[in-house]
């Protein structure tokens, strides 16, 4: 009789091969088939008990679950990088759609600021149209990938027809058209975004610097809503020069893995993009009070208690994808220390060596 803790087909077999065998040797080879038969149902348990901690989690959170492990098995990748010019990662976009009559944003963060400003597009008719100030993360994700695009060529100008599409895909996004599908933030955002000036500015007490540029120069934009008729995305766009010299100078890394953990989140996007600046620039232990990170994140808040809360459940969340980050809130404010750039997943030699 087989003994009734050897299951699996394969170790079945093998046990039928022990017939032939000496009673001693036998019952050797049944006892090192039962610890691999053992052996084998813990680690199914271990992962059935996985999938099940899996379902039972809120999408985001099982998103981070699942980009967390994937981090921390394959480790950094250079090639999954991309970059933002330093002081639009670090003072960022607005969180959310400004009111109509709002034509300029300006977010401040120690001695950086970023001004933004609505434009006009002239529509296919002739017509200029009246741009909003861009704003939520898909502005951000999609600064991202063309400056890393443009980084990557070593140019202003970046073919974008399927690029932007094959981002959406590694974003999580279905790119779907229609007035309500998946294209429609995403080219709203783009129209913003190539309508906007910027002006980039910092000082140190002393002397004070600016750059007021156009990002986006040349983009053909209002493009038809049916596929089989015009591209989802313009061919191509091209980069001020100003703005391009701006990224090759000052461009800040960050693992397209935490994007894509985090591409719902404006708010949680510039506080990854503000931890990775700051983190992997110190000397000593850091403390930033609570009414500056106020005005740096608390868009949106009237109350403290109320960004206190959330800006603790964003931090929390970071750190499910990073936890050996050495950040925490505090009664003083958000408190780090030193840390190697590994601890987010960005290797200490980057596939695009810049200036920091």
């Amino acid at each position: 009789m087989n003994p009734p803790n050897i299951r699996d087909p394969d170790l079945l077999e093998k046990l039928a091969k022990t017939e032939t065998e000496s009673p001693a040797f036998r019952d050797t080879h049944i006892r090192a088939l039962e610890r691999m038969q053992a052996d084998r149902d813990r680690a199914a348990a271990e992962a059935e008990a996985k999938r099940s901690a899996l379902a039972a989690m809120p999408r985001e959170q099982r998103r981070r679950a699942i980009i967390r492990e994937v981090i921390q098995t394959e480790g950094p990748a250079p090639d999954g990088l991309r970059f933002l010019p330093t002081p639009l990662a670090i003072c960022g976009l607005p969180y959310r759609r400004l009111a109509a009559d709002k034509r300029e944003f300006e977010r401040r963060q120690g001695r950086m600021s970023v001004v933004v400003t609505a434009g006009w597009l002239m529509d296919p008719s002739g017509e200029r149209v009246q741009q909003p100030i861009p704003w939520g993360p898909k502005a951000r994700l999609i600064m991202a990938h063309l400056s890393t695009e443009a980084l990557r060529n070593d140019s202003p100008i970046v073919e974008t027809a399927d690029t932007l599409s094959g981002f959406m895909h590694d974003m999580g996004f279905t790119v779907t058209g229609g007035e309500r599908g998946s294209l429609a933030p995403f080219k709203e955002q783009l129209r913003a975004l190539a309508a906007c000036r910027m002006e980039f500015s910092a000082w140190d007490g002393t002397r004070s610097a600016m750059v007021d540029v156009k990002p986006l120069e040349k983009v053909e934009l209002w493009f038809g809503e049916d596929p089989a008729q015009r591209s989802l995305w313009p061919s191509k766009i091209e980069f001020s020069r100003r703005y391009f010299d701006e990224l090759k100078n000052h461009a800040l890394p960050i693992d397209i893995r935490a994007l894509k953990a985090f591409s719902g989140s404006a708010r949680r996007l510039d506080l990854l993009f503000w931890i990775t600046y700051r983190i992997t620039r110190l000397n000593d232990h850091f403390v930033l009070d609570w009414k500056p990170l106020k005005e740096q994140f608390g868009e949106g808040f009237a109350r403290d208690r109320d960004f206190r809360a959330h800006l603790a459940e964003d931090l929390a969340s970071i750190k499910e994808l990073f936890p050996k980050l050495p950040v925490k809130l505090t009664a003083r404010g958000l408190e780090m220390d030193q840390a190697d750039s590994t601890a987010l997943a960005i290797p200490k030699r980057t596939l695009i060596s810049r200036k920091s």
